[in-house]
């Protein structure tokens, strides 16, 4: 279904598909590529506290939040291609600011500020495709972005390593700007806007104001931001526990890069199969299922580790099936979460993705900090907190939101 049938769309769908992936993928390299580099951080900046190297994901993931809330309104006004260039140009300078940052506070700052830049590419992205799609046909189209983006994290640590190798990890930032130009390069030349200027509106405080407090009425949109912000910090906090896992529970850092990337093309099967039964079952029965399936999962490694009855030749390959359960629960439930609440109120898609993407990006950052810095060395502590999050969502989907 065309929701904007004055955007016309001048290339392929599977072009479209995969620059509105490439803008998504701004937030995964930026995160994932990080990844290998915490322990380096941590001894370089953080030597008394390497736990708080971990702030270096947070941080970002804050700064992305808060960027959200301004991303969508001044695309709708501007136009969604200038926004994003916008965003992208602080991104890129912001990066250079990592890059000679002298103190991990001076780091965490610059890092705010990449995520502030980092959110028109993400959040304007969705928007975008709202303009051109609406319903279970834009929950499609996201899963074949969501299948495309999951290539990035399966070789971004893998680059940072790289990197790490060749020059330091302060060169990974350098990687940032590269990515960020060629993504902007391909956008410019090839997408054309997609929200034509008698479409857009003005932007007016007041006119905001309204159209944030219609987002409030809509009992579908609160439910799903909730459920986004739980979802997202469920992954946010296991990204940040990640490494030191490898490192010191299973003593595999060197190959760590390895492994996410055989996690992240693991995982890569949900979204294919979003995009394959979303149409006949409906958005929100896949959601629920699929939180069925991985809080049950959750549980009974839990209960296995806690009551000792975990062998352990199988901990690392139990761990590795649940990673890629977590992983794939993402390309499952966020595009159709995404879709379900963006499907009231296409008339001020920009808008709804920055509060909706702000709510739930800055809620996740804060269910993940607590999760991610109680991490002892052990993986209970990281399974624990996934547990009570997925719980939460699981109840929010299945009473907060009757059957449409």
């Amino acid at each position: 279904m065309t929701a904007n049938p004055v955007a016309q769309k001048t290339v392929s769908q599977t072009e479209f598909v995969a620059i509105v992936a490439m803008l998504f993928a701004t937030i995964a390299i930026s995160i994932d590529a990080m990844l290998p580099a915490l322990p380096d951080i941590a001894a370089a900046l953080s030597p008394e506290a390497p736990n708080a190297a971990q702030l270096v994901v947070t941080s970002f993931v804050l700064g992305m939040g808060i960027g959200t809330l301004f991303a969508g309104p001044l695309s709708d006004t501007f136009g969604r291609k200038r926004v994003i260039m916008l965003g992208s140009a602080v991104y890129a300078m912001a990066a250079l600011a990592c890059y000679f940052a002298p103190s991990l506070e001076l780091l965490l700052a610059a890092r705010v500020v990449q995520g502030i830049g980092s959110a028109a590419p993400r959040t304007v992205s969705i928007a975008m495709v709202r303009d051109m799609f609406s319903g279970r046909e834009m929950a499609r189209i996201l899963s074949f972005v969501m299948m495309i983006f999951t290539i990035i994290p399966a070789i971004a640590p893998l680059m940072g390593q790289g990197i790490i190798a060749l020059a330091d990890w302060h060169a990974i930032f350098l990687a940032y700007i590269a990515f960020s130009a060629i993504t902007m390069l391909w956008l410019g030349l090839r997408q054309p806007e997609t929200l034509p200027a008698t479409a857009r509106r003005p932007l007016h405080v007041a006119s905001l104001w309204l159209a944030t407090k219609e987002l409030g009425r809509h009992r579908v949109i609160v439910i799903s931001t909730l459920v986004q912000a739980l979802t997202l910090g469920a992954l946010f906090a296991t990204l940040s526990s990640m490494h030191g896992i490898f490192e010191a529970r299973f003593d595999r850092a060197e190959t760590f890069p390895l492994w996410f990337a055989f996690i992240a093309v693991g995982s890569m099967s949900g979204s294919l199969l979003n995009s394959r039964i979303v149409m006949t079952l409906g958005m929100r029965r896949v959601i629920t299922v699929t939180f069925a399936a991985q809080l049950g999962l959750t549980l009974l490694c839990l209960l296995v580790i806690a009551t000792g009855q975990m062998p352990e030749f199988l901990a690392f390959p139990a761990h590795l099936l649940w990673s890629i359960g977590l992983f794939s629960m993402m390309g499952l439930t966020m595009g159709n979460l995404n879709a379900l609440a963006m499907e009231p109120v296409g008339h001020i898609a920009g808008l709804a993705a920055s509060v909706i993407s702000c709510l739930a990006t800055v809620g996740s950052v804060l269910l993940a900090i607590p999760v991610g810095l109680a991490f002892n060395g052990t993986v209970f502590p990281l399974l624990a907190g996934v547990s009570v999050l997925l719980a939460a969502a699981l109840a929010l989907m299945r009473f907060g939101l009757r059957p449409a």
